[in-house]
C-alpha cells in the first residue's frame, strides 16, 4: 500500500497515537496497530482498527483533558 501524502510504501507498525476528542480533550491510544510511512511519518488505520478506536473513544469520559488507554484487539 502507498502513502497518500508522499507515495512511499506503508509499513505495519505498533505505536501510540493521539486523538483529539473535544476542544480541550486528547486521548492517547497505546499499542495501536497502524500503517506508517517511513518517509513522511503519515499514519493510516485499517477499517477494522478504526471501528475499534471509535468504540474506545466513545467510552472515554469527556471531562478529562488527557486520557491514556491501551488498544486491545
Amino acid at each position: 500500500m502507498r502513502c497518500r501524502v508522499c507515495g512511499g510504501s506503508l509499513e505495519a507498525r505498533v505505536t501510540d497515537t493521539p486523538f483529539k476528542t473535544g476542544d480541550s480533550s486528547i486521548v492517547i491510544v497505546k499499542s495501536l496497530p497502524v500503517l506508517q510511512c517511513p518517509q513522511c511519518g503519515e499514519i493510516e488505520l485499517d477499517h477494522a482498527v478504526m471501528l475499534k478506536v471509535e468504540q474506545v473513544l466513545a467510552s472515554v469520559g469527556r471531562n478529562s483533558e488527557l486520557e491514556i488507554v491501551r488498544y486491545a484487539a
